[in-house]
């Protein structure tokens, strides 16, 4: 067993290396929120804007959603949202997801779990922290910039949200935040479980059976989980929907998980229910090599 002092359990450069010091609290804080705002200002909102639209509007040829996002401002319209829902909510959800999966998958691996349980278990709790304390909130806010409708658009998405408020209250600017805490309790668990898994299996590959990780195998277990954590993706056109802005014939106007399932299925059927994924694939893979490859770069060295 190695002697190498590590941060956490979180990400270790190898699973059979000794987890033997936590990170300073603050540390992961900053760390967290830091590697989040960089995740989606470069391609993270992009890939955002891409599957919105298309989870929004499911009979819309992927082309023409391209077409209809550059319309809305030339390259500028792709990072739409962007500032300040994107940046409050990067900065936010960032630092509550890797502090609390820390802090779980350290206690996890503490008590016996294998990498890729404690994996699971710190998605699990970093994900639905992560949507109960600010995603909500601003998942919805990003979801009005790119669904709402062309009479609204000289309104800001701040007088949009006081109006919403005023009618629905909390509830209404946390439109959907359930839909979200289930996608990103399965999302972050899938990222986390599925990366340590492929790091073994990685490792063991080319390394042997007492290798340890490199930052290319790092960087290929982060691309096959980003991929694979994409399963759920009925979850986040559930979520689009209960937060979206349009107005279509035979629309619930109060929308719960259950209805807004029933009124995907009715207007889109199954196929409706993976609209988007393409783009969601790039974002997850994009997301899981910053926060997970990255992450282990720079706590490792915190």
């Amino acid at each position: 067993m190695s002697t190498t002092k590590l941060p956490t359990a979180v990400f270790p450069l190898s699973s059979k290396t000794a987890v033997e010091k936590k990170p300073i609290s603050y540390q992961t804080l900053l760390l967290g929120a830091g590697l989040n705002l960089f995740e989606t200002s470069t391609l993270g909102q992009p890939f955002e804007v891409m599957k919105t639209q298309m989870a929004a509007n499911r009979g819309q040829p992927m082309l023409e959603g391209l077409k209809a996002i550059y319309g809305r401002g030339g390259v500028f319209g792709f990072y739409q949202g962007l500032i300040p829902w994107a940046w409050i909510e990067a900065s936010t959800k960032g630092a509550v997801l890797l502090f609390t999966a820390s802090e779980l998958e350290y206690r996890a691996s503490v008590a016996g779990a294998s990498p890729f349980l404690a994996g699971i278990i710190g998605g699990m709790g970093g994900g639905i922290a992560q949507a109960y304390s600010t995603m909500g909130f601003c998942t919805f806010m990003k979801t009005v910039e790119v669904t709402r409708q062309k009479s609204a658009g000289t309104e800001s998405t701040f007088k949009i949200a006081a109006d919403i408020y005023k009618r629905e209250g909390f509830a209404g600017i946390n439109k959907g935040v359930n839909a979200v805490a289930l996608r990103q309790c399965t999302n972050w668990a899938s990222r986390f479980g599925i990366a340590r898994y492929a790091q073994e299996a990685i490792v063991k590959a080319r390394h042997g059976e007492k290798g340890i990780a490199d930052g290319m195998d790092k960087a290929l277990a982060s691309v096959v989980a980003g991929a694979m954590s994409c399963w759920n993706q009925p979850l986040e056109v559930i979520r689009v929907e209960m937060q979206s802005q349009l107005k279509t014939e035979g629309r619930p106007e109060k929308m719960t998980i259950g209805s807004a399932t029933k009124y995907i299925y009715s207007r889109n059927g199954l196929k409706g229910f993976y609209r988007g994924v393409t783009p969601r694939i790039g974002l997850g893979i994009w997301q899981t090599l910053v926060m997970v490859a990255l992450g282990d770069y720079f706590r490792a060295r915190l």
